[in-house]
């Protein structure tokens, strides 16, 4: 059989592209997306060039972009696998009170909007392919953070989670949350020295992808080992 397929939105950096890594060395064929077009294509070249991985320029909040996405992966590979929608950003500083709304408003149709366009436009290949849906939820999707218009937007991603499982049942196809604690990636700038590496998510997200097909792991919550000092 063909290795298998797995696209990754935000696939230029951080986790999507620690994930994209521990991928390729499990065998899987990759389709990589961002908006950085450069270092895509360098990471492409690093995974083994275009026989094992394609490099496609997208920008989530773009409907068209998307539906290029899931056309130019499937003329590729012919079969999508798998997808792990992680593109997103962060917020700044201000709370509810403060903010900047331009930057709620971009982070909203990251962050959401383009979590749901990704799993529409892959949904008739992982309909085929009776796949696997990943979603980067958060920690803060779970909790409550003060002022905090990102984590409503994680707590958006989560809601996507359970109701897009509901939505698929019985079809065969997987749905899971990833949701990590602090991770050192560019999100911050000076993570604390406990933070995760975007490595450890990529292993869970692996970990989830490897279960045979009558296991359906709903959601890993990854925190941080707590440090006393």
């Amino acid at each position: 059989m063909a290795a298998p397929v797995l696209l990754i939105t935000g696939a230029s950096s951080g986790i999507g592209a620690a994930t994209a890594r521990q991928a390729a060395k499990a065998g899987y064929r990759l389709v990589l997306a961002a908006r950085s077009n450069d270092t895509l294509q360098t990471l492409q070249q690093e995974l083994g060039g275009a026989d094992r991985a394609i490099a496609v320029t997208c920008d989530v909040q773009n409907h068209q972009d998307q539906l290029n996405l899931a056309r130019e992966a499937q003329d590729a590979f012919g079969q999508i696998d798998a997808i792990f929608a992680n593109a997103g950003r962060g917020g700044e500083p201000g709370g509810f009170s403060e903010a900047d709304p331009q930057v709620w408003r971009d982070m909203i149709l990251t962050n959401v909007l383009g979590v749901g366009m990704t799993i529409q436009a892959c949904m008739p290949a992982l309909r085929a392919s009776r796949g696997h849906v990943l979603l980067t939820g958060s920690v803060a999707g779970r909790v409550t953070i003060p002022g905090s218009m990102y984590s409503a937007t994680k707590w958006a991603v989560s809601a996507i989670g359970h109701g897009l499982r509901e939505e698929l049942r019985g079809s065969g196809i997987r749905v899971t949350l990833i949701e990590p604690g602090m991770v050192d990636t560019a999100f911050f700038d000076k993570p604390p020295a406990n933070a995760l590496q975007p490595e450890d998510i990529a292993r869970a997200v692996l970990y989830a992808l490897s279960q045979p097909p009558h296991v359906d792991v709903n959601e890993v919550l990854v925190r941080p080992t707590s440090v006393l000092e």
